[in-house]
């Protein structure tokens, strides 16, 4: 895969991009430029299912807010595009105090349970065709933790493992034992339960909304 610009899109103060990021297919259409490289709106449109229609009029809304660009053409008949940046980022605290931001943070969390879903498919895939070591049968790891944190450490703990990561990978550059690794974290707070045997508390009762009206099921 082409080497591409290391470096970053900002979104915190750009409410403009942040909505254009809210379409499910333009965030996939992103992070495959990303990971696979420079593409066509039909080659895109083939891995995605989608139209070439629909994946060509979606790269030209992302090339509009600078997340994608146009790359050398193989020939003079198409047109490919490439991601503009390798990493889109934004401070969670300071992004909800701008318009569409619950919405762009929910599409954004569902699109990359659904790609660690995809990832899954291939990496068991890959394995069982030979396509990978079979080191990293016992490598790899799909690991789930509960523990109990306040906000402040949650952060620390995004922070510090961001850090690792890039790190180690630092340290892997050029090995040729190094392979692609899709890592995914998060860490998303739950309310606690109530106590089995304890009563939930009574739901305040409606107020009469009066009869229904015609076309209306009360």
């Amino acid at each position: 895969m082409p080497e591409q610009p290391s470096s970053r899109i900002d979104l915190t103060h750009n409410p403009a991009a942040l909505k254009a990021l809210t379409h499910p297919l333009r965030v996939r259409l992103l992070g495959l430029l990303r990971s696979e490289g420079p593409a066509t709106a039909s080659e895109l449109a083939a891995t995605t299912g989608e139209t070439s229609a629909s994946t060509s009029y979606h790269l030209r809304v992302l090339a509009r807010h600078g997340f994608v660009s146009e790359a050398p053409a193989r020939d003079a008949r198409e047109r490919r595009w490439q991601a503009a940046h390798t990493l889109t980022a934004w401070d969670n605290e300071a992004l909800l105090d701008q318009p569409g931001a619950e919405v762009f943070l929910a599409t954004t969390r569902r699109q990359q349970v659904d790609h660690l879903g995809r990832t899954l498919d291939r990496h068991e895939a890959d394995l069982a065709a030979g396509r990978l070591d079979p080191a990293w049968r016992a490598a790899a790891h799909l690991d789930d933790y509960e523990v109990r944190l306040t906000p402040a450490s949650a952060a620390e703990l995004g922070r510090e493992f961001a850090a690792r990561a890039a790190e180690l990978a630092a340290r892997d550059a050029g090995n040729p034992e190094a392979a692609r690794v899709v890592v995914v974290t998060a860490a998303l707070p739950v309310a606690d339960r109530p106590a089995r045997g304890a009563e939930a508390p009574e739901a305040p009762e409606a107020p009469d909304a009066g009869p229904a009206q015609d076309g209306e099921t009360p």
